[in-house]
């Protein structure tokens, strides 16, 4: 009985702890996502468009993920601020309409966003590219970019890629 009672309480102290541990853990990593169909992506569209506020340059909304990496589409309608992620690259996908990215340079009326992110009005310097529906861009760690112009509507695909550790 005492073998008994010992083991009830050790299974009630490892419940306990790992019951501590989820409560502490806030922000549990999200569930995966691991396919997206056309179909899928164009009820995407469809919703950012529904969901766009008058002034409101950008929506995004998830695509895929799977921890540490997240898909998202960005269904932009006039120029937004622009951005340095510290610790992640972007790339890009155009999947519709068209404009212009700049990349590189500094960000004008700099500020931070979170520890990992800086954002500003725009770009001073940088290089400047046209891109349109099927391109891709890879804007690597700690590198101004933003989207100087948008020609109507501009609908991305952008995937955030964490640097990898050194070993």
């Amino acid at each position: 009985m005492k073998a008994f009672a010992a083991g009830l309480s050790i299974v009630a102290l490892s419940f306990a702890a790992v019951q501590a541990q989820q409560a502490g853990s806030s922000n549990p990593p999200p569930a995966a996502q691991l396919f997206a169909s056309s179909a899928d992506v164009t009820a995407l569209i469809a919703k950012a468009k529904s969901e766009i506020k008058p002034g409101q340059p950008m929506v995004g909304l998830p695509i895929l993920q799977l921890a540490p990496y997240r898909a998202n589409l960005e269904y932009r309608v006039a120029v937004g601020p622009a951005s340095i992620h510290e610790k992640d690259a972007e790339m890009f996908y155009v999947i519709e309409g068209s404009g212009t990215i700049v990349t590189g340079g500094s960000l004008n009326e700099e500020r931070r966003t979170n520890p990992e992110n800086r954002s500003g009005t725009g770009i001073q310097g940088g290089n400047s590219r046209r891109v349109a529906k099927g391109d891709f861009v890879m804007v690597p760690e700690n590198t101004a970019h933003w989207f100087s112009t948008i020609d109507g509507t501009l609908v991305l695909m952008s995937l955030h890629l964490p640097h990898a550790a050194a070993h």
